[in-house]
C-alpha cells in the first residue's frame, strides 16, 4: 500500500514534463474561504515554513505540492533518478546539505534547501503570472518536497473563496475563483479537503457548500476545522467535531495552527504541533487522539492510498487507450523526410491512386454522410440528368398558334393542299435544341464533383499531404488545371451530340415509322368517317345543282375519294380527305354553270372551311381554329412528340457516355502522368516538401506525449497486484 502514493507522484512527474492534464491523477485539493487557514494546514503537514503568509488573499495561483517521504540514510529515494547529473558514485552531490530539500518544476533541476528561499520563489512566480496587486491565475506552481518527516501526499492549495474584489481583481472575482476551484475538485479522482474556521458557523461553510456541488454523497470530502483556540469563551467545537452539526462521511478533524503573532515571532512548526497536542488534551481530552495535525496527515495518507487503489485500474486502462491514440496520431504525421525524391513520388502516386479509387468506389475511406465520387457521378447521370430530361415537355414553348403559323410560313405564297414537311422539321429541331442546356449542365455537375474529390482525398485519404502545404497546393492546382482543360472538350462533344441530332431528322427511324403508321391508320379511319357523311350534305346545297337542276351524281364521289390514297404520309392523307372531294365537285360545277363560281365559293365557305384554304387569310390568335387547322396542328404535334422522345432517349444515353470518356476516364488515365510530369522535378523537391510550421511542433508534442504515456504505463505495470489490495 505504501508504494501507491510514490507511483502517483512519479506519474505526476511524467505528465508534468509534457505540460498536460489529460490524465486526472488522484490528489487532495484544499478548499476554503479566504484566511480560513488552508496554507497553515499545509505547512503543518510539511512541518516547515514554506508558503507565503499574511492577511487578505495570499494564495493567488494553485500550488501542487508533492510530499515525498525519504529516509535520512538513503538519499537515492529523492525521486531525482531522472536527473543523471544529480548523481555521482551513487550519491546526490548538487548541494543538498540538510535532510530536507525541495524542487520546482519551472526551475528544472535546481535544488532548494532553504525554505525561506522556497517561499520567496513561490511569491516571485506568483507575481510573474498574476501581478503584484491581488490578481489571480489558474496556471499552477509545481513544488516537490523531500523530507523524512512527511508522509507521501499530493496536495493542491487553491485560492481562498472571496466575495468582494480588491486591488487589480476583476469584478467577477468570485465567479473566477469558483470556476478555478471546481476545475480541480470536479476530478472524480480528487479528495476534497474542506477547511472551515471553528469561530464561524459550520452551516455557513462555503467550502462544504462547494464540495457538495461536485460530491453530493460526500464520498471524497474530508472536513478540517481550524482555529479551535480562537472560539469565544464559553463555547467549544465538541458538537462540530462529533459530526452532530453537519455530518461528513470521511470525518471531521480539528487542528490548531500558529497565529500571525507566532509566525512573526518565528515559532517553529514543531513547537506549534506540540502546543496543539497540549491544547487538545486540555480542551478536548476525549477527542485528542482523533484530531490534530499528525492525525490529519495519517488520515490523508490512508484516504489517498485507498483512493489510489480504487482509481488505479481505470487509470491504467485510460493510459493504454491514450497511448494507442497518440501512436496512431504520430503515425499520421509521418516520419521526417530523408529521401525527398522517393517521398514526393510516393505521395503523388498515393494521391492519384486514391483519387481514382474514390471514383471507382474502392477508396479506403468511404463517406457515410453523403454521396461522394463515382456514386455521386452515377446519381448525376441517372437521377439529376435523367429526371431533368424526362421533365422536359416535348411541346414545351409551342402553342397551337405557333404550330399553325409555322405551317403557313412553310407554304410560301401559294396556298398548300398538304401539310408541308418543312414545318415539322423546323419545329422538331427547335424542340430538340432545348435538350442542349440540361446536357451541358450535366457536364458542369460532373466537373464540380471531380473537383470536390480533390478535397475529399486531401482530408481523408492522404493525410500526409497536410504535412506539406505547398505540395498539397501544387497537386490541387495540377488536377484543377487538368479538369479545366477537359471541360471545353467535353462541352464541345455534348454540343456536337445535340448538333448531330439536329443535322438529320431521320423520319425512317424504326420507332418513328411505327408511330407514324399508327397515326396513319387513325387518320385514314377518320377520313372515311367524314366521307360517309359528305353525300347527304351536298344535295341540300342548291348552288351545287347543274343547269337542268339535277344534283351531282353520287357515282362521281369516287373521283374525289380516289385521290386520297395518292398521298404518301399521314398529313397528306388528311389534306386529301378534307379537299379532294371538294375539288371534284368544284370541277363539275364549272362545266355546268361557270357563272355560278362566285356563288359556289361563297356557299362553300360555310361548309366547315373544307373548300377554302385558310392559309390565305391572317390568323387572329384569339379566334377558334377550323376543323382542318385543328387537324393539321394535331398531326404536327403528334409527330414532334414522337420524334422528340426518340431523340431524348438518344441524348439520355449518349451524354453520360461522352462525359465518362472525355472527362472522367481521361482524367483517371492521365492524372498520375500529369502530376509526375508537372511536379517530379529536382528543382521543386525542397520547396514542395517543406513542412508546415506547426507540423513539426505537433509531431514533437505527440512524440513526447507518447513517451510519457509509455513510461506511465511502465510505472503502473511495476506495481504488483498484491500492492493494490
Amino acid at each position: 500500500m505504501e508504494a501507491l502514493i510514490p507511483v502517483i507522484n512519479k506519474l505526476q512527474d511524467v505528465f508534468n514534463t509534457v505540460g498536460t492534464d489529460i490524465i486526472q491523477l488522484p490528489q487532495i485539493a484544499v478548499v476554503g474561504t479566504q484566511s480560513s487557514g488552508k496554507s497553515s494546514v499545509l505547512e503543518s503537514l510539511v512541518g516547515r515554513d514554506l508558503l507565503p503568509r499574511g492577511t487578505g488573499i495570499v494564495t493567488r495561483r494553485p500550488l501542487i505540492l508533492q510530499l515525498v517521504h525519504v529516509d535520512a540514510d538513503d538519499r537515492r529515494k529523492t525521486g531525482d533518478e531522472n536527473d543523471p547529473n544529480a548523481w555521482k558514485n551513487g550519491r546526490l552531490y548538487k548541494g543538498v546539505d540538510g535532510e530536507e530539500w525541495a524542487k520546482f518544476l519551472h526551475t528544472k533541476n535546481k535544488i532548494y534547501t532553504d525554505f525561506d528561499e522556497i517561499r520567496q520563489e513561490i511569491e516571485n512566480e506568483t507575481e510573474r503570472i498574476s501581478g503584484n496587486n491581488k490578481g489571480i491565475s489558474d496556471e499552477p506552481i509545481h513544488l516537490k518536497v523531500f523530507s523524512p518527516h512527511v508522509v507521501n501526499l499530493t496536495l493542491v492549495d487553491l485560492p481562498g473563496i472571496t466575495k468582494v474584489p480588491v486591488g487589480d481583481q476583476p469584478k467577477d472575482i468570485e465567479l473566477l475563483i469558483r470556476e478555478l476551484i471546481l476545475k480541480y475538485i470536479s476530478n472524480p479522482n480528487c479528495i476534497i479537503l474542506a477547511v472551515t474556521a471553528a469561530n464561524t458557523d459550520m452551516a455557513t461553510s462555503e467550502a462544504l457548500k462547494v464540495a457538495r456541488e461536485v460530491d453530493p454523497d460526500g464520498r471524497r470530502t474530508l472536513a478540517v476545522v481550524t482555529k479551535l483556540d480562537l472560539m469565544d469563551a464559553g463555547t467549544d467545537a465538541m458538537d462540530v467535531l462529533m459530526g452532530r452539526v453537519i455530518p461528513v462521511k470521511l470525518g471531521l478533524i480539528g487542528v490548531v495552527n500558529r497565529s500571525q503573532l507566532d509566525i512573526n515571532n518565528k515559532k517553529s512548526v514543531a513547537d506549534s504541533i506540540r502546543d496543539e497536542y497540549a491544547f487538545l488534551q486540555k480542551k478536548y481530552p476525549s477527542l485528542a487522539n482523533r484530531n490534530g495535525t499528525k492525525y490529519l496527515a495519517r488520515t490523508l495518507n490512508r484516504l489517498l492510498m485507498h483512493h489510489i487503489r480504487d482509481c488505479l485500474p481505470e487509470l491504467k486502462t485510460r493510459i493504454n487507450v491514450l497511448a494507442a491514440q497518440y501512436q496512431s496520431l504520430l503515425g499520421s504525421y509521418g516520419e521526417p523526410v530523408d529521401d525527398k525524391s522517393a517521398t514526393l513520388l510516393q505521395l503523388i502516386t498515393k494521391f492519384a491512386t486514391e483519387y481514382c479509387n474514390t471514383i471507382e468506389g474502392t477508396a479506403k475511406y468511404i463517406e457515410t454522410a453523403e454521396l461522394c465520387g463515382g456514386a455521386r457521378i452515377c446519381y448525376i447521370f441517372h437521377e439529376t440528368f435523367g429526371r431533368t430530361l424526362e421533365s422536359v415537355d416535348p411541346l414545351g414553348g409551342l402553342t397551337t398558334i405557333d404550330v399553325l403559323t409555322a405551317i403557313r410560313n412553310a407554304t410560301g405564297p401559294r396556298p398548300a393542299l398538304f401539310v408541308p414537311e418543312i414545318s415539322f422539321e423546323l419545329l422538331v429541331k427547335r424542340q430538340v435544341k432545348r435538350l442542349e442546356e440540361p446536357s451541358l449542365r450535366c457536364v458542369e455537375l460532373v466537373h464540380e464533383e471531380m473537383q470536390r474529390i480533390i478535397q475529399h482525398c486531401s482530408n481523408y485519404s492522404t493525410q500526409e499531404l497536410l504535412r506539406f502545404p505547398k505540395l498539397h497546393d501544387a497537386i490541387v492546382e495540377v488536377v484543377t488545371s487538368l479538369l479545366r482543360k477537359r471541360l471545353p472538350v467535353t462541352n464541345e462533344m455534348v454540343h456536337n451530340l445535340v448538333a448531330i441530332e439536329l443535322a438529320y431528322i431521320n423520319t425512317k427511324h424504326p420507332d418513328f415509322a411505327d408511330a407514324c403508321g399508327l397515326m396513319n391508320n387513325n387518320i385514314e379511319e377518320q377520313r372515311r368517317n367524314r366521307m360517309r357523311d359528305l353525300p347527304s350534305a351536298v344535295p341540300r346545297d342548291k348552288s351545287l345543282k347543274g343547269p337542268g337542276g339535277p344534283s351531282v351524281s353520287p357515282t362521281e364521289q369516287p373521283s374525289g375519294e380516289g385521290e386520297g390514297p395518292k398521298t404518301g404520309g399521314a398529313a397528306q392523307g388528311e389534306q386529301e380527305g378534307g379537299t379532294g372531294n371538294w375539288r371534284g365537285m368544284l370541277k363539275k360545277g364549272e362545266d355546268g354553270q361557270g357563272d355560278d363560281r362566285s356563288k359556289l365559293q361563297s356557299s362553300a365557305s360555310t361548309q366547315k372551311g373544307h373548300a377554302v384554304n385558310l392559309l390565305d387569310v391572317p390568323v387572329p390568335v384569339t379566334r377558334k381554329l377550323s376543323a382542318r387547322e385543328q387537324r393539321d396542328c394535331e398531326v404536327i404535334e403528334r409527330l414532334i412528340k414522337s420524334y422528340f422522345l426518340i431523340v431524348r432517349k438518344n441524348i439520355q444515353d449518349s451524354v453520360p457516355k461522352a462525359v465518362m470518356h472525355f472527362l472522367v476516364n481521361h482524367v483517371k488515365d492521365s492524372l498520375q502522368s500529369e502530376l509526375v510530369g508537372q511536379l517530379y522535378k529536382s528543382a521543386l523537391l525542397d520547396d514542395l516538401l517543406t513542412e508546415s510550421e506547426d507540423m513539426a511542433q505537433r509531431r514533437n508534442e505527440a512524440a513526447d506525449m507518447l513517451k510519457a504515456l509509455q513510461k506511465a504505463s511502465q510505472v503502473i505495470a511495476e506495481i504488483r497486484e498484491t500492492h493494490l489490495w
